[in-house]
Formats: C-alpha cells, sequence, structure tokens
C-alpha cells in the first residue's frame, strides 16, 4: 500500500487556506458575471476573479508541491505568467468588439468615443 508523503502541518494549512481563498474569489468573479447587468459591467468581474483566483491557487499549488519535493517547484509560475497576460487581453478584445458593434448599431447605452 502506497502511503501519502508527509506535508508539514504549517504548510498543508497554509496551502488549504490559499486554495480556499483562491477558490472563494473565482466563484465571486462568476457571481459577478451573473449579477450585473450591462455586458461592460459583467466583463470585469470574472477577469479580476479568474486572475486572482487563480494567482491564490497556483501559490498553493507551488507551496504544497515545493514542500513535497523538498525544493522550489517553480513550473506553476509559467502558468501564472501565461494566465496573467492572456486574460486582461481577452477582456481589451470582448469590449473593444462590443463597443464597435454598440457604437454602429446607434446604442445610447454605450460609452462616448474620446
Amino acid at each position: 500500500m502506497i502511503s501519502a508523503p508527509e506535508l508539514p502541518t504549517w504548510a498543508a494549512c497554509l496551502a488549504g487556506l490559499l486554495l480556499l481563498f483562491g477558490s472563494a474569489l473565482t466563484c465571486l468573479g462568476a457571481l459577478g458575471l451573473v449579477r450585473f447587468r450591462s455586458f461592460y459591467d459583467r466583463v470585469h468581474a470574472p477577469t479580476l476573479g479568474a486572475t486572482l483566483g487563480t494567482t491564490c491557487i497556483l501559490a498553493g499549488s507551488m507551496l504544497c508541491s515545493s514542500m513535497l519535493e523538498g525544493r522550489p517547484v517553480l513550473q506553476d509560475l509559467l502558468i501564472l505568467a501565461l494566465l496573467t497576460l492572456t486574460t486582461p487581453i481577452g477582456l481589451i478584445l470582448l469590449a473593444r468588439a462590443a463597443l464597435y458593434r454598440d457604437r454602429s448599431e446607434g446604442n445610447d447605452a454605450v460609452p462616448a468615443d474620446e
């Protein structure tokens, strides 16, 4: 029978708290997607929730993996870097496409062109 490796109690508690906090932030972002009324409000909540939530989840994963391996495990930093770069870019592209569509249709509820 394979036994689980020993993880120090402080590291297990800290990793668990980071995972819980990260998942709560991600859920709040998803709740903001449902709660807000306009499209322009809706795109911000999931973007911020996904970025901050994933950061906390990956920090907990890096802590747990580093403690089990006995050396720094930094592969999760690549995931964090790519997610931090692509999520805001997706937000910008979605918002610009919506602005273009709404302005070309003559919708009055869009921000003014500066």
